[in-house]
């Protein structure tokens, strides 16, 4: 329904100087200053994932910050986004959310320079992310090349185990890592911006592995090929998936994008329910030459993603995903 609503936006003459717009549904806009600079600018809110009013503030911000990140930018402040059912949620809880959220922006060395708040019937937060690029060092999620290798930062299953926390069937081992992957800022997209070898970027979120890496292959006219046995997955999620417990959204992406994939045989019901999984603040996937591969997974290794793997490739054809 986005793309539809966005195909027919009456704007049809952009800017030159507006060098990443809406064309291949990149993780945010990225406009030239001059031949040095260039502006990152996207934002991300969303209602509360978990119910520690501090966690849900750092989760949100860290997933906002994400998408500058995916464009090799490198973030210099942002903008509260917040709506509050005054009168119905404690002023304490309001003052704690934003401060979880002020605390990620922290650990990002940015300030948070202001922003619009407004009465809501339910708690929404999150983050205008304004950063800096340069122009020649833009990672989109369109300029893969065949034989690229694809890379993925952090490991899957963020959907499952807030189905799970609302189900109350989450363990506190597995909240634990809900919390530390979400919040896990994706710093390792600005020094990615340094690598030639690095061809795409795009960090998954809303529509899953699949969905992402779908709008990567479309948007550089290739195919991928991804072997489910090397996905990372969190052990808990796992848990879950097998028994059952999987989002509506994760039945939604299949329905919108699943003609497009072809899962090879022996490919369970719940290995598509991963793949499909919404990651709220997930990992960067990076399609990157042969011969950067060790470099990319060592600069994540550097910061703190020890689950980085190699998980396929970019492949000849058109834009369509193989499972394996």
């Amino acid at each position: 329904m986005l793309s539809r609503i966005i195909a027919e936006s009456p704007l049809k003459t952009l800017p030159s100087d507006l060098l990443v717009g809406v064309e291949t549904a990149d993780d945010a806009a990225v406009y030239r200053l001059n031949d040095s600079q260039a502006v990152v600018a996207t934002t991300d809110f969303f209602t509360p994932i978990v119910d520690d009013p501090r966690d849900f503030g750092r989760i949100a911000a860290a997933n906002a910050l994400s998408d500058v990140y995916a464009m090799g930018g490198r973030p210099i402040f942002a903008l509260a986004v917040c709506g509050m059912p005054l009168g119905k949620l404690p002023e304490d809880v309001i003052h704690t959310i934003l401060e979880g959220g002020a605390s990620i922006c922290a650990d990002a060395g940015i300030p948070i320079a202001g922003g619009h708040s407004i009465d809501a019937p339910e708690p929404i937060y999150g983050l205008v992310g304004i950063g800096v690029v340069h122009p020649g060092r833009i990672k989109r999620n369109a300029g893969a090349r065949e034989g690229d290798v694809l890379i993925l930062s952090k490991p899957l299953g963020i959907g499952i185990l807030s189905t799970a926390l609302r189900k109350n069937a989450l363990s506190e081992a597995g909240y634990r890592d809900m919390v530390r992957w979400t919040t896990a800022l994706n710093v390792t997209g600005a020094r990615l911006a340094e690598l030639d070898g690095v061809h795409a970027v795009t960090d998954v979120t809303g529509f899953g592995l699949a969905g992402h890496l779908l709008e990567m292959c479309r948007g550089s006219h290739l195919g991928a090929e991804i072997e489910f046995s090397r996905l990372p997955l969190i052990d808990e999620a796992v848990t879950h998936v097998t028994a059952g417990i999987a989002t509506g959204a994760s039945s939604r992406n299949w329905d919108s994008y699943g003609a497009e994939v072809t899962l090879a045989p022996g490919i369970e019901e719940w290995q598509q329910k991963v793949i499909t999984d919404p990651q709220t603040s997930g990992g960067l996937l990076v399609a990157c030459a042969p011969e950067s591969a060790d470099a990319v997974l060592a600069m994540f290794r550097a910061d703190g993603f020890e689950r980085v793997a190699v998980i396929g490739r970019i492949a000849a054809g058109g834009a369509r995903l193989g499972v394996l």
